[in-house]
């Protein structure tokens, strides 16, 4: 039962399956983003309008693709298709590995001449030709008038080598699955977070860093634009305070360029407006003194809402503190090049740029922007199982070129007059054939 169970499990098409499916998930995991709320697959999978026709949020919960990487059925085919590689090295590689390794003299005649490449040459000498193998990178046994030559044994024990590879580099994603903790953060620009608080945890395996307690500090927001005035890139400074605020590590990062610190990875993912600074000028008592108040307004995602497309933002200034707060000025923006105004009912009143300090009058007040606040949207990782990922690639890379690697024999007797050569190779017998026609060919003839 066992060995038959083993067999199975060593199936090249099973393996194949494996792995397709595999890497069918892995591609799904890539489209649907993974680890966001539940109110963010709310919004963006809406059963009104399913992505590609079928997907929208109560299939992606429901079937655990948030978080498709620590699913069940994800990490059981990575612990089938390590059954599969397990037992195909016990079965396959292991026992042609053993073989290969033994070796013996062969003194026949007749089993040399019946191997793929075979011949007598006549007044020849076994040494000669156990010297020119050697020549050639052939290790080289002579017993008595028997010899034996090999070359390139270490492309048999390779695959052994690329399954372990695999083995670890399938170890290092479960791992990661399992003990990994990630999140997500939204971090206006001048304040702070604790690293825990941004993470969360994949599994009850996961456990938090040492550098949980640490927090990190937004120094400062920026971002760069087209000509077309598109978002070319964003960029955020920050530094890592220990609790004792000692400033650890500090570096400003961007898409692609992540800070690492403690075995936490922070990558630039996201950004957004945070707050608006709104300087208000009101005339006095005296109709002519004006009064200046200025005011921090947070800011909201309008997108989807109210008929906003793309990503925009928005506040509202009531035009009274103290008695109707539900009239008031609009101030919508799309980044931090300008702002569009809307009067109290709703009709536009012009763009301003931010700290133009070129003021604008609306509904009777004069208003002059100040200051936009971004606030920066990073994602935390830890991917404990990386090592043994990078180990495990960098295995595989160099064992799948050693078992390009022919392994090829050579079997030799020396008769009174003659040398009776046999040989054999597991893969490139063209080549092979070719090398032996030219040592034989060198081999000195001797002359009675």
């Amino acid at each position: 039962m066992g060995k038959k169970t083993l067999k199975s499990l060593s199936s090249l098409p099973l393996a194949i399956g494996e792995l397709l499916v595999i890497a069918g998930f892995s591609a799904l995991g890539t489209v649907i983003e993974q680890n966001k709320s539940f109110a963010w697959y709310v919004e963006n999978y809406p059963t009104e309008n399913k992505s590609l026709g079928f997907i929208d949020f109560p299939l992606i919960l429901d079937l655990g693709l948030d978080h498709i990487y620590t699913t069940w059925y994800f990490l059981g085919l990575l612990g089938l298709l390590g059954a599969s590689l397990t037992a195909c090295t016990v079965t396959r590689q292991w026992p042609v590995w053993k073989v290969s390794a033994k070796w013996k003299f062969l003194d026949r005649r007749a089993t040399l001449l019946a191997m793929e490449e075979a011949e007598s040459v006549p007044r020849a000498r076994l040494s000669d030709f156990s010297d020119l193998l050697a020549d050639r990178g052939y290790q080289v046994f002579i017993k008595g008038k028997k010899m034996y030559a090999f070359k390139g044994l270490i492309g048999r024990l390779a695959p052994i080598g690329v399954h372990a590879a695999l083995l670890f580099t399938l170890g290092g994603a479960a791992y990661s699955g399992l003990g990994g903790l990630s999140g997500s953060v939204m971090v206006p620009d001048g304040s702070s977070f604790e690293i825990a608080s941004g993470l969360t945890r994949g599994s009850l395996l996961s456990s938090m860093p040492g550098i949980a307690k640490s927090s990190v500090q937004v120094n400062d927001f920026t971002i760069d634009y087209l000509p077309n005035g598109q978002v070319s890139q964003f960029y955020s400074d920050l530094s890592v305070v220990d609790p004792n605020g000692k400033e650890m590590s500090r570096k400003t990062i961007s898409v692609n360029v992540p800070l690492r610190a403690g075995g936490v990875t922070m990558y630039q993912t996201d950004w957004a407006l945070s707050s608006m600074q709104v300087t208000v000028a009101k005339p006095g008592a005296d109709g002519e003194t004006e009064t200046e108040n200025t005011y921090v307004l947070p800011m909201a995602s309008l997108e989807g809402k109210g008929g906003f497309q793309g990503r925009i933002w928005g506040t509202f200034l009531p035009l009274s503190f103290d008695d109707d707060q539900r009239r008031g000025i609009s101030l919508v923006a799309r980044d931090f090049q300008s702002v569009a105004i809307y009067d109290s009912k709703g009709a536009f009143a012009g763009v301003r740029r931010p700290e133009s300090k070129k003021p604008i009058v609306v509904d009777g007040i004069k208003l002059m922007l100040g200051d936009v606040k971004g606030s920066t949207g990073l994602e935390l990782k830890t991917d404990p199982g990386v090592p043994l990922v990078y180990a495990g690639f960098a295995g595989l890379m160099v064992t799948s070129f050693l078992s390009l690697l022919s392994h090829s024999q050579i079997w030799a007797i020396q008769e009174e007059t003659a040398i009776v050569v046999g040989g054999k190779t597991n893969r490139a017998k063209e080549e092979f054939r070719t090398e032996l026609d030219e040592v034989l060919n060198s081999v000195p003839e001797y002359v009675d």
